[in-house]
């Protein structure tokens, strides 16, 4: 099972409405796919159409070890199951503090790996204990990010997280690439940040898909109701942009499974 994570502590940059598209996208190519929301906010839950209220448990109840991973597993129209978040993830780093805490996902994972191709996870607009868990469970990293300013201040903490989880817990973990979201190519300022973007990610190492996701109001709407946009407004801006992308990941895939074989 590969695992992939979707992080980026600025908010407001389409890490979940990307969660939902690849993990849809994903299945909609063959694969198995689990998503796991670790946002308290449980965006992704919602966005999948889960019944948050009459759900008995969530990760929340994993982490605290009342639950396993396969306890709390559900399977969402979109396609893929889904592992829910909720608002008891809140206080996750008072909470969580004996040895150890940054495995809690890692070790309840192991008894799923067989069951999926991929695991996607939604994560938090913070740097504490809930994205580092995700970060030391994964296998890559996905960023997300718009281009503004103050997407690209962060960005440098985030790299900084990255580089003390590979040291401490998870050292062969990669980052995908940069996925630039809500994009406007028009303007002279997004053309300039985007020089930056490349600029910056020579600088850490790290590369930007080429697929720009545009900004799209109709595939917000389309999944704050929990609907497909692959299957319900397949020829909006940003749905053939999801398309390119999951096309460009897969590829870079291949290309890195030949490379491990070379």
């Amino acid at each position: 099972m590969e695992v992939i994570t979707l992080s980026n502590q600025k908010g407001g940059v389409a890490k979940t409405t990307t969660c939902l598209a690849l993990g849809a996208g994903l299945y909609q190519r063959g694969y198995t796919v689990l998503c796991i929301d670790l946002d308290p906010q449980c965006n992704l839950s919602l966005g999948s159409g889960a019944d948050l209220i009459n759900l008995n448990s969530t990760v929340y109840d994993v982490f605290k070890g009342n639950s396993t991973i396969s306890d709390i597993i559900t399977h969402i129209s979109l396609g893929f199951d889904l592992a829910a978040g909720g608002l008891q993830l809140a206080g996750a780093d008072m909470e969580f503090t004996s040895t150890g805490r940054e495995y809690l996902l890692r070790e309840a994972l192991e008894s799923v790996q067989d069951r999926y191709d991929y695991c996607i996870i939604d994560t938090p607009p913070t740097l504490g204990i809930l994205v580092t868990n995700a970060l030391t469970a994964s296998n890559k990293v996905i960023i997300p990010l718009t281009a503004d300013m103050f997407a690209l201040q962060g960005l440098s903490q985030l790299n900084n997280l990255i580089k003390t989880v590979r040291k401490y817990s998870n050292p062969g973990l990669e980052v995908a690439g940069l996925l630039i979201t809500k994009h406007d190519g028009r303007t002279n300022v997004g053309k300039a940040l985007m020089n930056e973007i490349d600029s910056i990610a020579d600088n850490i190492g790290v590369k930007v898909f080429k697929t720009c996701i545009r900004n799209s109001v109709a595939v917000r709407e389309c999944q704050s109701r929990g609907g497909d946009i692959f299957r319900e407004i397949p020829k909006a801006n940003a749905t053939q942009d999801y398309m390119s992308f999951i096309d460009e990941f897969l590829e870079g895939e291949k290309e890195h499974g030949k490379q491990e074989t070379t």
